[in-house]
């Protein structure tokens, strides 16, 4: 039908370019040439659009090149700093691509550096234990109190032999014997702060300080992997097709900011006939040619076909109109000189007998 309707409208416009260009010669002068020209032109149109060809035991099928693409987009959302590449240049996979603005990024990364060294020196703190310095003023502390409380206690009984020869008050005696109580409650607080600083840490504080370090850590992650998000580098090695965005462009995720082409491989789009479909597998060799080239192979293999029919059938075929049903089939193609391009007639030949082969490997010659 494709071509029907290709041929059809071929002849429409041709015969108002004839009445266009002669418009005074008679239609009937010209018909032997539109009829000469319309059957030239059937028959072009049929060597074009024909779907396959079967000799022996090769298949040969027509179609058109095509290429992948991926548009990449920055994973932050800031203004565009610089973009290195232009269009139609060949990048290398993990090559920088274009760059966002940074100084907010490294700052925040400057910041959280700050933080895990804080928690990391925090840490050592607490392994580390008490110095002898500290254990040594802890020691002077207890000893000191303990003068204390025996200079209170003294006073305290001095005075409890006073009030019995009447020269000193009750009252008096009650302060000096509150004065010692404190101060013997001082020694005890003394030597028990002479006790931890002996014994060291917890286990439980080294654990919180642990826990602490590891989250300042992930947030230092987490802010360096902000900062490289903010450079966009190629997945693999293509070709910039378009440049999207330009310094100063708002970028996010959700906005492309270039075109990338995967030139090699590339792959033929083409139509199997059902009557064919049980002969082709996926994983066989293959041979494509292109009218560019004339006479160079390019090596190849069947990589997909549809699990689905292109032109979806009624409930009752007859089985002549059910041979008329194609599945759309594609072959991968090496493109290591990046000859094929997208769009480009091929031609594509397919050993009916072949075992199911290893993937070539593609590389740039």
């Amino acid at each position: 039908m494709k071509g029907i309707f290709s041929f059809r409208t071929g002849a429409l416009a041709f015969r108002h370019a004839i009445l266009f260009i002669y418009p005074d010669v008679p239609m009937k002068k010209l018909l032997p040439v539109v009829l000469v020209l319309l059957v030239a032109g059937a028959a072009v149109a049929w060597f074009r659009l024909r779907p396959q060809e079967v000799q022996g035991n090769s298949l040969t099928l027509y179609g058109n090149v095509d290429i992948r693409e991926a548009q990449l987009t920055f994973n932050a959302s800031e203004h565009v700093g610089e973009v290195l590449v232009e269009e139609g240049e060949h990048v290398r996979k993990g090559q920088l691509l274009a760059r966002l603005h940074q100084e907010l990024f490294r700052s925040r990364v400057a910041q959280a550096q700050a933080q895990v060294e804080a928690k990391r020196q925090q840490l050592i703190k607490l392994k580390a234990g008490s110095r002898p310095e500290e254990i040594e003023k802890a020691q002077a502390e207890v000893a000191a109190a303990q003068a204390r409380a025996k200079a209170a206690r003294d006073t305290w009984q001095r005075l409890q032999r006073l009030v019995e020869k009447k020269l000193a008050s009750r009252e008096e005696v009650e302060t000096a014997r509150s004065n010692a109580s404190a101060a013997q409650a001082q020694v005890e607080a003394a030597q028990a702060a002479l006790k931890l600083l002996e014994a060291g840490p917890r286990k439980e504080d080294i654990a919180a300080a642990q826990a602490d370090l590891k989250a300042a850590e992930a947030n230092l992650a987490l802010t360096r992997q902000n900062l490289a998000n903010t450079e966009l580098r190629a997945p693999t090695d293509g070709i910039v097709r378009t440049r999207i965005l330009e310094p100063g462009d708002m970028a996010s995720p959700l906005k492309p900011a270039l075109t990338l082409a995967f030139a090699n491989p590339v792959w033929v789009r083409a139509w199997l006939p059902e009557t064919l479909l049980g002969k082709v597998k996926p994983g066989m060799p293959a041979s494509i040619f292109s009218d560019s080239y004339p006479g160079k192979e390019y090596a190849g293999w069947v990589a997909y076909i549809s699990p689905t029919a292109e032109f979806t059938p009624k409930n009752v075929e007859t089985p002549e109109l059910r041979t008329r049903l194609v599945y759309q089939l594609r072959v991968m193609a090496c493109n290591g000189n990046e000859e094929l391009r997208l769009g480009m007639p091929a031609t594509v030949q397919i050993d009916l007998q072949a075992d199911v082969a290893a993937i070539p490997n593609c590389q740039k010659p």
